[in-house]
């Protein structure tokens, strides 16, 4: 499988990873199908470990999937950074994750977005599969 991003998203991603650090940044993925046309910021609601772990309000992700229909789009999926650690989700991603959506891991090293990869959940919730990534060349 793969997802195609379009133009600015994957920059959206990077800067908010980049601003939320050291803490992890969170949002959704809108689009239709496989293309994902923004990348919504929502705050981060994990009181501790931030820089470890996120949490996304049941109240945010509500309103997210309100603008996504308010705009004819879907809720695609989910990204979040890793702030001194590679774009490769964790155990804890695979235990919260949701089959049949995207996941974008971006990995900030100091303060600076680096590599961003994409997963989805396999139906049985064993394991991420790696998706094919493709974002506009100028990202």
């Amino acid at each position: 499988m793969s997802v195609v991003l379009s133009p600015g998203v994957l920059s959206a991603i990077r800067a908010h990873g980049e601003r939320d650090y050291p803490d992890e940044a969170c949002g959704v993925l809108l689009g239709r199908g496989c293309l994902v046309a923004e990348a919504l910021a929502l705050p981060n609601a994990k009181e501790e470990e931030r820089r470890r772990r996120f949490v996304i309000r049941p109240g945010d992700y509500i309103a997210a999937d309100r603008e996504a229909r308010r705009r004819s789009l879907e809720i695609l999926g989910f990204y979040h950074s890793h702030p001194d650690h590679p774009a490769k989700p964790s155990e804890l991603d695979r235990e919260n994750a949701w089959p049949n959506m995207h996941y974008i891991v971006v990995a900030v090293a100091r303060g600076a977005a680096g590599e961003a990869t994409s997963w989805m959940l396999t139906e049985d919730r064993a394991r991420f599969d790696p998706e094919e990534l493709t974002a506009d060349a100028g990202e």
